[in-house]
């Protein structure tokens, strides 16, 4: 037989039932720090001050050279491809990036800098315009060029915002090899710096690159290529 304790009034709690709530208990006092965080019910705090100072960085130390060799040895740890190009000679970079690669199929997106992209372009490589191509089509060119809206060098970590010279999602994800141009003046150290850089299109799909699409499995055995490019390779390009 088994015994149910009883619930006021005499009637019997179901069995798994979490019965009424006692006061003073961990469960109720999660509760009011729920209610009191919403700002709702009478545990609601209706003046709780500024927020506490976060105990993490959030401005970094580094500008200039150090910062840009701390983003090309993170990208290399991650076992990105790194170039270094002053602006003068981005084109000519390009241009030898996509032969030692060997394409001859590149997407773009519209809003990038077609002319250092068409001064770039080997003879024979194609260069297609991204016109809201399907997936097929975009699984059958070799690569595709975009730009960056910032790169983090304590992470490694580029991040695309979806702006004109980036595009949508889709291109930086179904070809196999992408090439991200990254300018001086869009590395930051920390990534609470490229937080507050992100903040007014903070509503757009963001994508955060650290290295070439990888995965494992139980056994580690590393996959690359499995969520987006199979090769990551970026051109720092500084002013000159």
């Amino acid at each position: 037989m088994t015994a149910h304790r009883a619930g006021p009034g005499g009637h019997s709690a179901p069995r798994g039932h979490p019965g009424p709530l006692r006061p003073g208990t961990p469960r109720d006092e999660v509760l009011s720090r729920i209610r009191a965080a919403l700002g709702s019910g009478p545990d609601s705090i209706t003046d709780a001050g500024p927020p506490p100072a976060p105990a993490y960085r959030t401005v970094g130390r580094l500008d200039g050279a150090p910062l840009l060799a701390l983003l090309a040895e993170r990208l290399a740890d991650y076992r990105a491809a790194v170039r270094r190009a002053v602006r003068p000679e981005l084109a000519a970079t390009v241009g030898t990036a996509l032969t030692e690669r060997g394409v001859r199929r590149v997407v773009v997106p519209a809003g990038l800098d077609l002319l250092v992209v068409l001064q770039a372009l080997p003879p024979d490589v194609d260069l297609i315009i991204d016109d809201d191509l399907s997936p097929q089509d975009l699984d059958a060119v070799d690569g595709v060029i975009t730009g960056a809206a910032v790169a983090i060098a304590e992470t490694g970590t580029i991040v695309l915002d979806g702006s004109p010279d980036q595009g949508r999602r889709a291109i930086t994800l179904v070809p196999d090899y992408h090439l991200c141009l990254v300018r001086a003046d869009q590395v930051v150290e920390l990534v609470p710096e490229a937080i507050d850089r992100l903040a007014p299109r903070s509503g757009q799909p963001l994508t955060w690159i650290s290295g070439p699409s990888a995965t494992s499995d139980i056994e580690l055995s590393r996959v690359e290529g499995v969520h987006g490019p199979r090769t990551l390779e970026v051109i720092l390009v500084e002013p000159g």
